[in-house]
């Protein structure tokens, strides 16, 4: 991974199609009405690519993270619009327990901090977003960014701690979770690790869509998303390509 230094050229910005494409999820998604969000009844053959109305097919949590503002009817759909909204995704993604989104509702919910740190949340997630698509293509990774998750984790740590399961003891990541801001810390967590871990040749926005994956297929050459969002798509309009040549 190479470290662009203070002072080089800043990372390309991107064309509507690198951050937003016309791709039209016609999905489960929640939209909002009127303040209120409401559930579209688009449904998917294999749900595993939704939890709770959000989803996780990215195989990676800062993916996952991205991936809360697809597209539909060609305009960026928002699913964290309020601290509700985060909340409910942190517990979709299993990072807090129904218990710790309930303490949490009743303390901040409506808060003027819960509406900072939604709106700051989002900036992450826009950053990220940036810093990743440049990083796939180039493997450059900004000290600008560096510098922010070295002191969003400085501030908001994830912490170890052992435990015992099945007769065995062993250690896991946990944050704590009393205030809004302490939800920075797996997500700094999730991108340093993404950057610092993962095979960046296997990280990709899928061809069709805005939505990331990290590719754990055995050959590594996932192209979509997911089968039921694009991946069937691409396989019709190949078939259909293919007929057509025949009777040419």
């Amino acid at each position: 991974m190479e470290i662009a230094e203070i002072g080089d050229e800043p990372s390309p910005a991107f064309s509507s199609s690198d951050v937003l494409t016309d791709k039209k999820i016609r999905y489960r998604c929640y939209i909002l009405f009127g303040g209120e969000l409401k559930t579209t009844n688009f449904k998917t053959s294999n749900g595993s690519d939704w939890r709770a109305g959000f989803l996780f097919l990215g195989n990676h949590l800062a993916l996952d993270f991205l991936n809360t503002c697809p597209i539909q009817d060609g305009e960026p759909l928002e699913l964290i619009p309020d601290f509700n909204a985060v909340l409910r995704w942190f517990q979709a993604a299993s990072l807090l327990s129904s218990g710790q989104v309930d303490a949490l509702q009743k303390q901040w919910d409506e808060s003027s901090r819960a509406r900072d740190f939604t709106a700051a949340m989002r900036e992450l997630r826009e950053k990220l977003r940036k810093e990743i698509l440049a990083w796939e293509d180039t493997g450059r990774l900004r000290r600008g960014t560096i510098n922010e998750l070295n002191q969003i984790m400085t501030e908001h740590p994830m912490l170890t701690r052992l435990k015992r399961e099945a007769n065995e003891a062993m250690t896991e990541l946990w944050f704590e979770a009393s205030q809004p801001e302490d939800l920075f810390a797996p997500l700094a967590h999730s991108a340093a690790v993404l950057f610092a871990s993962v095979d960046r040749s296997r990280v990709r926005k899928c061809g069709h869509c805005v939505l990331h994956f990290y590719d754990t297929s055995k050959k590594g050459t996932r192209r979509w998303c997911s089968m039921e969002l694009c991946g069937n798509r691409l396989k019709v309009a190949a078939y259909a390509a293919r007929q057509r040549a025949r009777h040419k």
